[in-house]
């Protein structure tokens, strides 16, 4: 039996009444036993419970967790301060994890197994905290409407010819803060920001809904195209609603830079919170999240892109091919997030 225990959306407890909230169904907090890890993530993905299963069942440690978006989680440990219960912290995009850092809410891990297996770029340098799976920002389009020999760049992008043709979610959100910080490290501030503004002239509409609802768009004709997380796409390739195949069907993938930097790729990382109480099982738990098992479920339950090299990708995912990454610092990202932020306000995306 699978001894994790689940609490959502912990935003609306208050602080004094959250640790007993959230892990008293099963038993209290042994605030100083190696035998639990208090878990609080920004994965949302039920499929990641069999990798937190997996490890339970290898080394005995049960798994507390707490799920809720990026900013609650944040908030919530630094209110709890010190006496947080909090061992690790999982957030997707390095906006969210460079955000962490920079709130003081981590503490370095030196481990040689996550060392290894994590590419450099993929990690912050005195192991604040590490990648655990991979997605890129991809071009998708309508293939009744749109030649791929049309696409090359991001950069691209802002050109006339795709006046009124584009749908994208709002700046607000990280995915895109973090394409524009990447865009900010390779092309510099000023070509950036002319680019914001050229993008944006080209939106069919106003930016609203995720990034299935711009897969939508484009398959119905309201966009010609639009920028995505590439995991999205295979969700609605292996649904089994007839409309979600009819949507994927009309759907085409490109990769974007690939003659120079290469496509904007993004992560889901962890990292050891600064005041676990369970600071060894924290560490054994990530290194177990990077281990050759692990890396499989995440690849296949929501068609990720391993961080770790040797690991098969999700047969629909690897059908789009392969590509060549940009492989800019995950930590620039995140250092280049505020800077990105104003530029998208002052170029008027919204």
């Amino acid at each position: 039996m699978s001894k994790i225990s689940r609490r959502i959306l912990l935003g609306s407890l208050p602080v004094g009444a959250f640790a007993l909230a959230s892990y008293r169904p099963q038993s209290s907090i042994a605030q100083n036993s190696s035998a639990v890890v208090n878990l609080y993530s920004a994965r949302h993905y039920d499929s990641d419970n069999a990798v937190y299963k997996s490890f339970t069942d290898k080394t005995g440690i049960k798994i507390n967790l707490v799920e809720a978006d990026a900013g609650k989680l944040i908030e919530r440990i630094k209110s709890e301060g010190a006496n947080s219960p909090a061992d690790v912290i999982i957030t997707v995009d390095a906006g969210n994890l460079y955000r962490a850092q920079s709130e003081g809410l981590l503490q370095p891990v030196r481990s040689r197994l996550l060392e290894t297996r994590i590419t450099a770029n993929l990690r912050e340098p005195s192991g604040l905290w590490f990648g655990l799976t991979k997605r890129a920002r991809v071009i998708v389009y309508n293939k009744n409407k749109v030649n791929p020999s049309a696409f090359s760049t991001y950069e691209n992008l802002a050109s006339p010819k795709w006046r009124n043709k584009i749908a994208v979610r709002s700046s607000t959100h990280v995915y895109n803060q973090s394409l524009v910080a990447s865009m900010v490290v390779s092309i510099g501030a000023k070509k950036t920001e002319d680019w914001v503004k050229g993008f944006v002239a080209n939106f069919a509409r106003s930016p609203e809904g995720n990034d299935t609802a711009q897969i939508r768009a484009v398959a119905s004709g309201v966009a010609d195209l639009a920028l995505v997380n590439s995991y999205y796409l295979p969700r609605l390739i292996k649904s089994n609603k007839p409309e979600d195949q009819e949507v994927a069907s009309k759907i085409g993938v490109f990769f974007p830079n690939q003659g120079d930097r290469g496509t904007h790729v993004n992560i889901s990382g962890a990292g050891v919170a600064k005041n676990s109480p369970n600071r060894a099982a924290a560490i054994k738990f990530i290194e177990h999240l990077t281990e050759y098992q692990s890396q499989q479920i995440f690849a296949s339950s929501n068609n990720e892109y391993p961080v770790v090299k040797g690991v098969p990708i999700d047969p629909v995912l690897g059908g789009f091919g392969k590509f060549k990454a940009d492989e800019v610092s995950a930590v620039e990202l995140g250092r280049n997030n505020r800077i990105a932020i104003q530029i998208m306000d002052r170029g008027g995306w919204r």
